[in-house]
């Protein structure tokens, strides 16, 4: 028998950084995120006789004679982190890959974990609620890697759909947002994802966005609080359908978010922006934390085409793209020789 899993990747409207714990705890963080048909995708063989990681992706690959064997060494550690987390007696092969280029800033580890937990978690006989898997998915990153980062993209791939999530101390709570395939389609077909390039977000610059908070600096405070502000204003556009409205939220965003640190915009980010700004594009935003990634841009629908190709002649990688209303997904498949 082979357990598969997958969970959506996400684009994220307004918000962002505001639901790492760091600002989150402190005064509350709000997020307007979307899941989208790029998954990442998990299949797990049990009985392996020992254990055996692979990510396609990566072109990485990992033996290890035994659970005591793992270390994090910087390769496949999130899949080696889940198995610490959520071990499997008697051997197991897993073997994952994303349908998003690499630090695409759509959530793709984020997306990955909540993946790796779920199937695991059916290997082990077990159910936990999507909300649960989230947490363990932000447990795995932070706590078991020690990685720096928010709760976001664990929730977005664990519940699929548009969501309005807030960050406290004690609680996420997450607000659906209703909206029928009609609108998402209309939405979809209002917008051009644009990859432009591997992000070059680094630990420094989380370091240097979060010594800043910490240490008062006015301009990344209230970069922070005005993202989450729009975050709301954001929520209340896609509820009343209205894509100029977002464009403008999610263009504001932009604005505070290259406020948080230099390097959040590159050079091939702002070339692109102009491109599709002269387009007729409405507004955009860098997808996650920036530094390349990807580019969320709104326009209007009979713009589209000619957006999509000035990103193009840019040097972007425009991505198709629907939105996926479920989040996390797990099934088995009988081995060939049992079916047969």
């Amino acid at each position: 028998m082979t357990l598969h899993a997958r969970a959506p990747l996400r684009i994220d409207f307004a918000g962002g950084w505001s639901d790492v714990p760091t600002f989150a705890d402190a005064e509350g963080g709000c997020v307007v995120n979307a899941a989208v048909d790029r998954f990442a995708h998990v299949e797990v063989l049990l009985g392996a006789g020992r254990i055996r990681l692979h990510a396609a992706d990566l072109e990485e690959h990992v033996t290890l004679p035994t659970s005591r064997d793992i270390t994090y060494d910087g390769t496949l550690d999130l899949h080696k982190a889940a198995l610490n987390m959520l071990p499997v007696t008697g051997g197991i092969e897993i073997l994952t890959r994303s349908d998003a280029p690499g630090g695409s800033g759509l959530g793709a580890s984020g997306a990955l974990d909540v993946a790796l937990l779920a199937v695991l978690a059916r290997a082990r006989n077990e159910q936990y609620a999507p909300e649960e898997l989230a947490e363990l998915g932000f447990h795995l990153e932070t706590r078991e890697l020690g990685l720096l980062g928010g709760r976001q993209d664990q929730y977005a791939a664990a519940v699929g759909g548009w969501n309005r999530m807030d960050f406290g101390p004690e609680a996420v709570a997450v607000q659906p947002i209703a909206a029928d395939a009609d609108v998402m389609r209309d939405l979809a077909g209002h917008t051009v994802l644009v990859y432009t390039g591997h992000s070059h977000v680094s630990s420094a610059t989380h370091e240097a966005v979060w010594s800043a908070y910490q240490s008062g600096d006015v301009t990344v405070s209230s970069a922070l609080r005005e993202m989450r502000a729009l975050a709301r204003a954001a929520a209340d556009a896609l509820e009343a359908a209205d894509w100029q409205r977002l464009a403008r939220a999610v263009d504001d965003n932009w604005v505070q978010q290259q406020l948080l640190d230099w390097s959040i915009a590159t050079e091939r980010t702002r070339a692109i922006e102009r491109a599709v700004r002269d387009a007729g594009a409405w507004g955009l935003k860098a997808t996650g934390a920036g530094a390349g990634g990807c580019l969320l841009v709104i326009c209007p629908a009979a713009r589209r085409e000619g957006v999509w190709q000035a990103a193009a002649a840019a040097g972007g990688t425009p991505l198709d793209f629907d939105f996926a209303s479920s989040g996390v997904a797990v099934w088995e498949t009988p081995d060939p020789d049992v079916a047969g």
